[in-house]
């Protein structure tokens, strides 16, 4: 979830069609807080990797699950779950004609039902990323990916946030079980990308 993320298309983009799909479903509806056009083109190309299964939670209007599908192979599953149920019907509309692609209307937790995933994003409320709730063990398949969305650049060690350290952050760039780094996508915006790595 990006503050005015929706506003940082504009109608010159060169975007898949999906994606312009769901930019344009986010501004019928009104919905302001879509991934950003770097973000989703980081997620088009980790979806490249994914050969099984990719997950995603926030579903917004399906912005970000638009840019995985872009870049997923033709075999591959997309599960988003979505908490607002209008909001989780305009994605399942978007991608109507999409047969690999599962939008979950509920809690984060939905997407426990159908992992392991190759690919999995956290996003949308921090829930499954705030306070370290996800477990990459369980959710990630061996060497699988994580993605944690929308950090603003650090620039610190520790990193901190409000002046004091990041522990969401730090969860995850210290977390045993994954090799995980800070990405900068732009001047204002960050991610953390994570691999688990093998049980010991």
């Amino acid at each position: 979830m990006s503050l005015q993320g929706t506003d940082a298309y504009r109608d010159d983009d060169a975007l898949p069609a999906l994606v312009q799909r769901a930019v344009q479903a986010s501004r019928t509806h009104g919905f302001a807080f879509s991934c950003r056009p770097e973000q989703g083109r980081l997620l088009q190309v980790l979806a490249a990797g994914a050969p099984h299964a990719i997950a995603e939670t926030g579903t917004g209007c399906g912005v970000g699950l638009a840019w995985l599908a872009s870049g997923a192979s033709p075999g591959t599953r997309l599960i988003s779950v979505e908490r607002d149920a209008e909001r989780a019907r305009i994605a399942a509309d978007v991608f109507r004609d999409c047969d690999h692609v599962l939008i979950l209307h509920g809690d984060w937790q939905r997407i426990e039902e159908y992992g392991p995933y190759d690919l999995l994003v956290l996003d949308g409320g921090g829930q499954a990323k705030g306070d370290g709730t996800a477990d990459p063990a369980r959710l990630l398949a061996a060497g699988g990916t994580v993605v944690i969305d929308d950090f603003t650049p650090a620039t610190t060690w520790p990193p901190r946030f409000n002046g004091v350290p990041d522990q969401p952050r730090l969860h995850w760039l210290e977390h045993p079980g994954l090799r995980a780094t800070e990405l900068r996508l732009a001047a204002d915006l960050s991610v953390i990308v994570g691999t688990r790595l093998p049980a010991v």
